[in-house]
């Protein structure tokens, strides 16, 4: 069967990465984000059909499901989310709370909500429809200092797992992805601010951490296995990384 996926967040990072390994694989892509410039130029390099939409917006999002189904949509890659600043509980502000919430939570929700009945429609005929979420290793081990982001993102990884018992019995895999640390161009600028030397200093002296296109690979290597294999959680971290706060800085090394 063809694949026909919808996916979100697709102006950067990991969301414009799986867009280009999917419609490597000759899959057919409507990529939904809020810059049209960005997805304008994605469009240019890969072919993918493109929806400018911020999915904190309700509005917005009936306009997703609208297109999701003259698109004929049979699965969701819904990466849209992000961090907004760090620190501990009573330092980190109400704003950044909520905007976390509605960018990682709430949304998530509008998003499955709206396009579940066409990935339902999609299954007529003994086909198979995907649902696949990106949330973080944050959902599942909270850090130190990542109070809001934790908060959202297990919140998210929760919202999931329920969908995914909810749908039990029907022809619908439902998966999540938790990256660890992953390199791209504006997660951690986005998160400090717009601070390039606090955002830079995340990586400092880590020997290859994940690249947007290191995650983007597994991810549709998990949407190309058969309908019925369910992946239903993939971590992935670099190597360097052992444990979501437990960062190895310098060089790798064997010992003995």
């Amino acid at each position: 069967m063809e694949q026909r996926i919808v996916v979100t967040g697709a102006s950067s990072g990991i969301g414009r990465a799986v867009v280009r390994h999917a419609t490597r694989r000759g899959w057919r892509v409507l990529a939904v984000a809020r810059r049209e410039e960005r997805l304008a130029s994605l469009a240019q390099e890969t072919g993918c059909d493109v929806l400018v939409a911020d999915l904190t917006d309700a509005d917005a999002v009936a306009r997703l499901v609208a297109a999701a189904e003259a698109f004929d949509a049979n699965a969701l890659v819904h990466v849209a989310g992000g961090a907004l600043g760090i620190g501990t509980v009573p330092e980190t502000t109400l704003e950044d709370w909520q905007g976390m919430f509605d960018a990682n939570v709430v949304s998530t929700k509008r998003v499955l909500t709206g396009l579940l009945p066409q990935l339902r429609r999609s299954t007529a005929g003994g086909a198979y429809a995907s649902i696949q979420v990106v949330t973080s290793i944050a959902a599942s081990v909270p850090y130190a200092g990542g109070s809001g982001y934790n908060a959202a993102k297990a919140a998210e990884k929760a919202l999931v797992d329920v969908l995914r018992l909810e749908l039990h019995g029907e022809p619908i895999r439902v998966m999540e992805v938790q990256p660890g640390m992953v390199r791209t161009e504006e997660f951690s600028l986005v998160r400090f601010g717009g601070d390039q030397a606090r955002a830079d200093a995340v990586y400092e002296g880590v020997q290859d951490p994940l690249s947007a296109d290191d995650v983007a690979q597994v991810m549709t290597d998990v949407l190309a296995l058969p309908g019925h294999v369910s992946i239903d959680q993939v971590v992935i971290k670099p190597v360097a990384q052992t444990h979501p706060w437990m960062v190895h800085r310098g060089p790798l090394q064997a010992k003995g």
